[in-house]
């Protein structure tokens, strides 16, 4: 879980950034999306195989480039 204490002269404004920027690095949020559903197995799988085939797509066009 994410915490931040506010620093000795540090904003509200400032305290935030930094626990909205600690949250984005930790995927809390977009874990939070993915488990808002339940996903059946055989979708995931589905869903896994086509982001593998979008990144060696990606990948194959960086090596020809």
């Amino acid at each position: 879980m994410a915490s931040v204490t506010l620093r000795p002269g540090e904003s509200q404004e400032e305290l935030l950034r930094r626990f909205r920027k600690q949250v984005a690095d930790n995927r809390i949020l977009s874990i939070c999306r993915e488990k808002r559903w339940f996903v059946s197995k055989s979708e995931l799988r589905r869903k896994q195989k086509k982001r593998a085939e979008r990144r060696m797509r990606r990948r194959q066009l960086e090596q020809q480039r």
